[in-house]
């Protein structure tokens, strides 16, 4: 049967690569957001995940056999974030329905799941690292509790199968996404070579002595777009990371070596990037103009709160992926490599200036 893939969220760092992975497997590939734009090899599908009878109109006749969801709206509560991530998730299995042509739905959440949400989050009695699924949930509200919900719950109405997958930390290119390290490191990186400044861990100790692991977005799609044809795994949550670990006191200075700027050793000072960068927003622009490059608005590109959410985390964090690796998937990316390749994207494209 042809493969019809609908990439929900398809702008984002996830759905860019998710895109990108499943037409280069010859999916046929339909790309949904507000504004999709166009990409070769995707279909655009401009519709509000909030707005159901624009869904409704704009998911007419695509019928996907298989449904990648990549989208999520932050809003300023947990509450709020439940609502309204549940109804989105809500709305578009109702927009499905009526075609009855979906098979199977992979849904992307996150470690946000272990660590729970932003308004508690690293906080409480957590799990022991790793992390392993079948540690199952915190006794605290949730948005990705409530979009597996609507997932399970969807599975059971429609009769399609679907598996979860659990990212750290996403390494990947996407303008105007809310949680972005990598382009965020590469931002701040670009400002200390042009001003001079000194490349500063901004988070805890624990996060610069302790060992950690990240995802890369490609990383991502490839467990993703297996898991939609895989039997075995069929109606499975995975955590999914690159494969390595490494410390940051490490991966700090490979960052900086790679921008040809100096890091400081860390000194136990946390200085968040909401802070180093506070100011930033007139000097990106000048480094823009300066260079030609094609976006000046610096919070399209860069979120330090979120990264700073990640390198302040006062407990280790590893991921455990053995439950993906003993049912067949074998991905694996170094991230250092994975940055440097980000790096060299965002430089191609424009984002970043050239060496």
């Amino acid at each position: 049967m042809t493969k019809r893939a609908l990439v929900v969220g398809v702008t984002g760092i996830q759905g860019n690569a998710l895109a990108d992975k499943l037409v280069a497997e010859g999916w046929k590939v339909f790309g949904l957001a507000r504004t999709p734009g166009d990409r070769d090899g995707v279909t655009p599908v401009a519709a509000d995940l909030l707005d159901p009878d624009d869904l409704g109109r704009a998911l007419q006749g695509i019928d996907p056999s298989h449904v990648f969801v990549a989208a999520w709206l932050r809003m300023k509560t947990e509450a709020e974030n439940i609502r309204v991530n549940a109804q989105m998730l809500r709305n578009l299995f109702d927009a499905l329905r009526p075609a009855g042509s979906v098979r199977h739905v992979a849904l992307a959440t996150g470690l946000k799941h272990y660590l729970g949400p932003f308004e508690a989050y690293g906080k409480g009695t957590l799990p022991k690292t790793p992390f392993r699924e079948d540690q199952g949930r915190l006794e605290v509200e949730n948005f990705y509790y409530a979009q597996e919900d609507e997932l399970f719950a969807a599975a059971r109405q429609d009769g399609f199968t679907w598996s979860v997958h659990r990212p750290h930390t996403v390494i990947g290119k996407a303008v105007g996404n809310a949680m972005n390290m990598g382009q965020t490191l590469a931002v701040h990186a670009t400002i200390c070579k042009e001003t001079g400044r000194k490349f500063r861990f901004p988070g805890s100790q624990v996060q610069w002595d302790s060992l950690t692991d990240m995802t890369d977005a490609r990383q991502l799609a490839a467990q993703m777009a297996w898991a939609a044809v895989t039997p075995q795994a069929q109606n499975q949550d995975f955590n999914v990371v690159n494969g390595d670990i490494f410390r940051w006191n490490w991966m700090w200075f490979r960052i900086a070596d790679w921008f040809g700027i100096e890091a400081e050793e860390f000194d136990g000072t946390e200085r968040p990037l909401q802070e180093q960068m506070a100011d930033d927003a007139a000097i990106w622009a000048q480094i823009a103009a300066r260079h030609g490059l094609v976006e000046s608005d610096i919070t399209r590109l860069a979120s330090p709160w979120h990264s700073d959410a990640d390198l302040g985390r006062p407990i280790e964090v590893v991921t455990d992926m053995s439950k993906s690796r003993r049912l067949g998937f074998t991905g694996y990316l170094a991230t250092d490599e994975a940055f440097f390749d980000l790096f060299e994207q965002l430089r191609a494209d424009g984002i970043i200036p050239q060496a």
